[in-house]
C-alpha cells in the first residue's frame, strides 16, 4: 500500500510534522512517503493568478495524492483553523480540474498543538469539510499538550492517549483491508 504523508504547516519546528514522522513507523509494511510543504510553496492563490495557469507544483501535489492508497496528515492549527501554507495549498489543488482535492483517498487525520486543544478547532474544520473535499475521514485522533504527551524518539509518551492513537492505527488498517488498491 501507498500512504501519503504531510503535516499541514510549512514551520521548520512542526510538531505536527513530528507526530506525522512518528505515525509513519506504523507503517513499516507499506511505503510511505512523506512530504514537506514548503516544498510545494506557490503564489497565493486568486483567480487572476488562475487564469495565468495552474502552478507545476499544485498539479504535482494532486498527482502525489492520486498516486496514494491512504493520505495520513496532521494539520496545524493558527488562530482555530487551518495554516495558510495549508489552505494555499488546498486552494490551488481545488483548481486542477477533473478532480476533488484529496482525490476520494482515504484518510486518518490527525492534529496536535501544545495547548490543551490539540487542534480541536482546525480537526472539527476539516471534518465537516471532507466529504465535499474528496477524501473519507477513516479515524481522527487529536494529541493535546504536545510538549507533555510526546518525546523525541519515543512518540506519544502519555500511555491512555498511545493506546488511543495505536487503537486508531490498527481501525485504520483493518478498515483499509477490504478496499481494492488496483490502479486503473
Amino acid at each position: 500500500m501507498k500512504i501519503l504523508a504531510f503535516a499541514g504547516s510549512n514551520s521548520e519546528q512542526s510538531v505536527n510534522k513530528k507526530l506525522i514522522h512518528f505515525a509513519s513507523t506504523y507503517f513499516k509494511e507499506d511505503e510511505v512517503e512523506i512530504l514537506d510543504l514548503n516544498d510545494f510553496e506557490m503564489p497565493i492563490y486568486k483567480p487572476e493568478r488562475e487564469a495565468t495557469g495552474i502552478p507545476q507544483l499544485a498539479i504535482d501535489f494532486a498527482h502525489k495524492i492520486d498516486n496514494s492508497d491512504l493520505i495520513i496528515m496532521s494539520l496545524a492549527e493558527h488562530n482555530s483553523t487551518y495554516t495558510s501554507a495549508f489552505k494555499n495549498i488546498f486552494d490551488w489543488v481545488s483548481r486542477v480540474k477533473g478532480r476533488k482535492h484529496f482525490g476520494e483517498k482515504p484518510m486518518f487525520l490527525m492534529s496536535t498543538a501544545t495547548g490543551p486543544g490539540g487542534g480541536k478547532n482546525v480537526t472539527e474544520a476539516f471534518l465537516k469539510r471532507a466529504p465535499f473535499s474528496g477524501t473519507t475521514v477513516l479515524e481522527n485522533f487529536i494529541l493535546p499538550k504536545f510538549k507533555e504527551n510526546f518525546e523525541e524518539g519515543k512518540g506519544i509518551i502519555n500511555e491512555e492517549l498511545k493506546a488511543e492513537f495505536e487503537q486508531k492505527v490498527e481501525s485504520v488498517k483493518s478498515r483499509l483491508k477490504g478496499i481494492n488498491f488496483l490502479k486503473i
